[in-house]
């Protein structure tokens, strides 16, 4: 009966990542190696999506895409003079914080391994130490423990260069650290600098990071208005290789009340954003968190097209969902579109997933009528089961038979 393959689990929210200890390449790599988050059945190929790749120039480096020069952020207020190595820059010439030659500090830091630092050693160049690699893992590791006073000491620098921050390689772990273990003040204040920038920053690879992080730690009435700005950009959001992480965060930590526009915007969607790579993860988050009066008309549209979505590579992950999380009638609902085509279902490379759940997840009567059709002989001595025995997909669905 046999062979191996690798068992999926529905796609997954975008975790955040400890990139600190990555390189600015190896973590544009790391991005897009993990985003499509889809562990196929059946050794299902990964889809080669379309996504823009950038010259990894200073500033793609340095901002992911698009750079902040195009997020229409204002330059980070001119700061103390710092000394460099090399041809001085003025504070106007800096185009972006922490850019150009490094700081006799910074350099002296990345060079001396047997130095203790502290926080009150680096004053005047937060900013910088926070776009470099090294500099900005020894931030995020010492606000971790720090006093109030320095958390205050660092928050003050970095305050006014916040928003570029935010779309920086580097510099968006410090920010995402002040989330964390801010005071409620500081959270607040980052919040407000945000304001008018929340569609931007979701669609950017670092800057939705910062929002998923703000989403998790503020306040209701915070959240509430952060996420109310991608009012009528949601399915733009959803479609998009960061957006996406954006909206399941809303959908899992903002109150049901405050988010009732995604929901709306999904009306009549259904199918589109259940066959879309990254839509298929946001209609499962809806399903997990939302409330039945809010999801029941979704779902129906959803049954529509159950057929359909059984045989596609993202919405079979969908209808597998419905069958291991939903109630009696949906799964019954699904079960019901696979009667009368368990051979046809079970041969075809991401039915074949859904048959399974019908299999394991469905009602007794289900399942019966289900195992019935496979085991059922023919006149001339013929069954299902000699066939799916034999196939490359349809073996397994025998398989889970024997194990229920």
């Amino acid at each position: 009966l046999g062979g191996h393959r690798i068992h999926s689990l529905p796609p997954t929210p975008h975790q955040q990542h400890p990139h600190q200890h990555m390189s600015a390449m190896q973590q544009q790599q790391h991005h897009h190696h993990h985003h499509p988050q889809q562990h196929h059945h059946h050794h299902q190929q990964q889809p080669q999506h379309q996504q823009q790749h950038v010259l990894l120039t200073r500033d793609a480096m340095m901002y992911g895409t698009p750079p902040p020069s195009l997020l229409n952020i204002a330059p980070p207020m001119a700061g103390p003079q710092i000394l460099y190595r090399g041809t001085p820059k003025s504070a106007a010439a800096m185009d972006s914080p922490g850019s150009g030659s490094r700081s006799i500090v910074l350099e002296e830091f990345r060079n001396n391994k047997t130095r203790k630092y502290e926080l009150k050693d680096i004053c005047d160049h937060m900013v910088e130490f926070s776009c470099d690699q090294h500099g900005s893992r020894f931030i995020q590791q010492k606000l971790e423990t720090a006093t109030l006073e320095e958390k205050e000491l660092v928050f003050q620098e970095v305050m006014p260069s916040s928003l570029q921050l935010m779309t920086d390689v580097f510099g968006n772990y410090v920010i995402q650290k002040f989330f964390e273990h801010g005071s409620q003040v500081q959270k607040h204040m980052l919040a407000k600098q945000m304001e008018g920038h929340i569609l931007t920053l979701s669609l950017q690879m670092y800057g939705c990071r910062v929002v998923q992080k703000a989403l998790e730690h503020l306040l209701t009435e915070q959240q509430a208005g952060m996420v109310r700005e991608l009012d009528g950009h949601v399915l733009q959001c959803v479609k998009d290789q960061n957006g996406n992480h954006v909206i399941q965060k809303a959908i899992e930590r903002i109150p049901v009340e405050h988010i009732k526009f995604i929901i709306d915007s999904f009306h009549g969607q259904v199918y589109s954003l259940a066959t879309h790579p990254y839509g298929c993860r946001v209609i499962q988050r809806m399903f997990e968190h939302c409330e039945d009066s809010q999801t029941r008309p979704l779902l129906d549209e959803l049954h529509r097209y159950t057929t359909n979505l059984v045989q596609d590579q993202y919405g079979n992950y969908v209808i597998q969902h419905v069958m291991e999380r939903g109630k009696a009638v949906d799964r019954g609902l699904v079960c019901s579109r696979v009667r009368g085509h368990v051979l046809q279902l079970s041969k075809h490379k991401f039915a074949s997933n859904v048959v399974e759940k019908c299999i394991a997840y469905g009602e007794p009567k289900d399942r019966k009528a289900l195992i019935d059709e496979i085991t059922a002989v023919r006149r001339d001595g013929s069954s299902n089961l000699v066939y799916m025995m034999k196939d490359q997909y349809a073996n397994y669905v025998v398989q889970k038979m024997l194990d229920v």
